[in-house]
């Protein structure tokens, strides 16, 4: 069964409906549709921290969708799932992969400076500065890109670049 038809939260059961309701009304393949029930299923036990269950549906959802963009944020999901995981190096994977396919995703670019920059402290703590500063001014070029994306968003990236002195 799916899982939008056993959730019990009120706002993912809302999000169902609406989205059933769409689903029906835009014109959409059968592939399409499907794609997307998996999509919406792996938000939701991602919601609920299920990460195994989200990334078993954004796999099976990457399989059937076509569509660059939709796959964008897919591919982001599992990021997302990596990230919280502490699985960095996979996450920055599945970021590049989101940012192939939609160039204009700036919570891409800001989770991979975030990353950079949690590098770059570990780095520090273990004595090695050149390479911490390599991470930071990695996590500069991400967080700049998410700037330039969304100007007025990412205020405390915006503030530690400046302090840095890595803000042109």
């Amino acid at each position: 069964m799916p899982r939008s038809r056993i959730n019990g939260n009120f706002i993912d059961k809302t999000f169902s409906i609406v989205a059933n309701i769409l689903l029906r009304i835009i014109p959409t393949t059968s592939g399409e549709k499907e794609a997307f029930t998996y999509y919406r299923d792996g938000m939701s036990a991602q919601s609920e921290g299920n990460y195994a269950e989200a990334l078993q549906n954004y796999y099976e959802a990457m399989r059937l969708e076509i569509d660059p963009y939709d796959r964008s944020y897919i591919l982001y999901n599992i990021g997302l799932i990596h990230t919280s995981n502490g699985e960095h190096t996979k996450a920055l994977e599945y970021y590049f992969r989101a940012l192939e396919r939609n160039p204009f995703l700036p919570q891409a670019f800001n989770n991979m400076a975030v990353i950079c920059h949690y590098r770059g402290e570990q780095a520090i703590r273990q004595g090695d500065s050149e390479i911490a500063e390599a991470w930071f001014d990695q996590a500069a070029e991400y967080w700049k890109q998410a700037i330039a994306l969304t100007p007025g968003n990412y205020i405390e990236a915006h503030n530690w670049l400046k302090i840095t002195r890595r803000f042109d």
